[in-house]
């Protein structure tokens, strides 16, 4: 196991907050707060993990911390005041955006100065607190899988292997589009492909027909910056088979993903994909894993790349409860059932099948959330859950999906996993798309 026991603190740890020059610091007698749905609490000591290596601390402009005052046993707004080290300066707060393999259990406690402004750059802003000289974050490891730990990326060696390849496959336009994927957004995926080992992307699709509150590639003009450029053009089966195979043929229990941050929906080009994997199949009947990251909107398209020869697919989710699924995609010309069915059909053809579950807590872990879901995995069956940290401005996507708590209250993100593993114990808990062959 890797890093899945952490030690944690034995009171809680003080509020950070940052100046107006981006400085941290830890507060005098305000404890850190967490935030769950509309709630704001203070964190459970089971639930904080030193902050993880590789993780980053966000300022958030033109945001307020808020804090627990333990010996008022409320929660205070904090702004500026002669006493504080800010000198008069306004405070902000600061929040974490986990390694990967983490999996928030509490969102940074604040209030915007203007709600009405831009909402927030597409990351997820996990709640964080200073104990004993360290950061200390809500969350907890959620996939010992080290193939995007942060110590295994040498930037040099990254940099030296993919400009080998991109000079042996100039004419590889999906290769040619990973190189900067890799170089340029650091992409952990393509830094992989190019190290040859793990995972490797396949992004093909330009177009998509769901309009994502939380599209990492395509936003409106007043909406969150988009964090990374959209894949302009459709490879070519050969390019997509090429680069497949590149991977397969060199890497240790190798997977292949369609359906990236880069790209819009992979099954508006069920075509090129189905064309794609029966190259690859031809020349790796039996080795590595193709997959499929989708949002499932599509299922005749989806049994047209089953046939050619997919192994597993991967259908991500911000709520299985249609009122939060609806206004967080905006779906164009599918509905929710379009997405049952093609979980449906997957396990009926014998895929290995993933929730791709977007983690907001104090909305995944609705105890209406956790009955809707154990009702769909009794329906359809489920192998993995794959706990993916949703990266996007908190009060923005709650507003914006029209959130109400229900009336059942929350399990908390540990308490959701924990009653799932009871109820289902062969279902599978991570964060990577798993390796289903050699």
């Amino acid at each position: 196991m890797h890093r899945l026991q952490m030690k944690h603190p034995d009171r809680l740890p003080a509020l950070v907050f940052a100046d107006s020059e981006g400085n941290i610091f830890d507060h005098p007698h305000l404890k850190m707060a967490v935030r769950r749905g509309l709630s704001i609490e203070p964190p459970q000591l089971e639930e904080l993990i030193p902050l993880p290596a590789g993780s980053e601390l966000f300022v958030l402009p033109g945001t307020l911390p808020v804090g627990w005052d333990a010996d008022r046993k409320r929660f205070e707004l904090f702004d500026a005041d002669a006493g504080s080290a800010l000198a008069g300066q306004m405070p902000q707060a600061v929040a974490a955006f986990m390694a990967p393999a983490h999996t928030m259990t509490g969102l940074c406690a604040f209030e915007k100065l203007d709600p009405a402004s831009r909402p927030l750059p597409l990351f997820a802003y996990a709640a964080v607190g200073w104990w004993k000289g360290r950061f200390w974050a809500a969350g907890f490891r959620s996939d010992s899988d080290i193939r995007q730990d942060p110590e295994r990326f040498n930037q040099d060696k990254v940099a030296k292997k993919t400009m080998a390849l991109l000079r042996r496959f100039k004419k590889n336009r999906l290769i040619q589009h990973l190189g900067r994927c890799s170089l340029t957004y650091g992409c952990p995926a393509a830094k992989n492909l190019f190290l040859g080992r793990f995972e490797a992307p396949l992004p093909t699709s330009p177009v998509c027909n769901a309009r994502c509150l939380g599209c990492l590639s395509s936003q409106p003009p007043d909406g969150p910056p988009a964090t990374q450029d959209r894949i302009t053009f459709v490879p070519s089966p050969a390019d997509i088979a090429g680069t497949a195979l590149i991977h397969i043929n060199r890497a240790k229990r190798p997977v292949v993903s369609f359906g990236q941050g880069c790209e819009g929906e992979p099954l508006m080009q069920a075509s090129v994909l189905s064309k794609a994997v029966r190259k690859i199949r031809k020349r790796a009947p039996d080795k590595g894993t193709i997959n499929l990251n989708t949002n499932a909107s599509r299922p005749d398209a989806l049994a047209e790349v089953i046939e050619a020869g997919l192994d597993s697919i991967r259908i991500s989710l911000n709520s299985v409860r249609r009122r939060y699924y609806a206004p967080y995609y905006r779906p164009k010309g599918y509905s929710f059932d379009d997405v049952l069915e093609s979980w449906r059909l997957a396990k009926q053809e014998g895929l290995h099948v993933s929730l791709n579950l977007f983690v907001f807590p104090g909305l995944t872990d609705e105890a209406e959330e956790f009955q809707e879901i154990c009702s769909l995995i009794d329906r359809f069956g489920l192998d993995l859950i794959q706990l993916r940290n949703h990266n996007i401005d908190p009060e923005w996507y709650l507003r914006s999906i029209g959130f109400e708590p229900s009336k059942e209250g929350a399990l908390g993100i540990l308490g959701l996993v924990r009653k799932l593993k009871m109820k289902f114990p062969g279902l599978r808990f991570g964060y990577f798309n798993p390796a289903l062959r050699d």
